[in-house]
This record gives structure tokens, C-alpha cells and sequence, in this order.
């Protein structure tokens, strides 16, 4: 999936396209209505949100456990919403990891299907 030249938006725009053939995902909403509100740009299964694009980076949900092991691998740091609480299930996915970008978004909608 690596392409130089292309955004991190046109990136995650090929990421969500790569899981639209399976009737339990649902595309993020349209950017014009609600670019605003929290999750606009989420990928969710079941009505879950497993992977979503916050400021031009990847955040997936992942187990606590994983996410430390990818934080510790250098893959990515916690995610913080803004609120200054980092998220013990949320990994943002560190630019010089966006090969890792479509394995991880796998694995995110594994486990939070699972978790359904």
C-alpha cells in the first residue's frame, strides 16, 4: 500500500475501499455533513468504530496489550482525543508505519468485531 505521492487522505480513502465488500462495514460518513463531530471519518463493523483518520494519521482499536507492543515496536503512540486521557485501545499509526497501515486496520476490525 505504499504510494509516496498520494495524501494520507487519498491513502485512507484506497484503506476504506479495500473493506467495502463486506456488508458488515460501514463507510465513513459523508466529510460535508460532519467533519465536526467525532468519528466522521470512521470505518465501523457492527456500528463499532475500528479505524478512522484523525489529522491526516491512521488510529485503529486494537487490544490494550497489542497497542503497547506496536507503541514499544515504534509503530505508533496512544491516542489522546484532545481531552488529554490517552485511549488504552487506540493506536495512532506513525507515518513511517503506513505499510502496516492495512494489516493493522484488519486486525482492528477482528478484534472489535470480536467484541460485538
Amino acid at each position: 500500500m505504499s504510494h509516496p505521492s498520494i495524501t494520507q487522505e487519498e491513502r485512507y480513502a484506497m484503506l476504506v475501499a479495500e473493506f467495502l465488500s463486506n456488508p458488515d462495514v460501514t463507510p465513513p460518513q459523508n466529510e460535508s455533513q460532519s467533519k465536526k463531530r467525532f468519528g466522521w471519518s470512521a470505518l465501523k463493523i457492527n456500528n463499532k468504530i475500528f479505524a478512522m483518520l484523525v489529522r491526516a494519521r491512521l488510529v485503529v482499536k486494537l487490544p490494550q496489550q497489542r497497542v503497547d507492543e506496536l507503541i514499544d515496536s515504534g509503530v505508533g503512540e496512544r491516542y489522546d482525543p484532545g481531552r488529554g486521557r490517552l485511549m488504552k485501545e487506540w493506536l495512532i499509526v506513525e507515518p513511517s508505519s503506513e505499510e502496516q497501515w492495512l494489516p493493522l486496520a484488519r486486525e482492528a476490525l477482528e478484534f472489535v468485531a470480536s467484541k460485538s
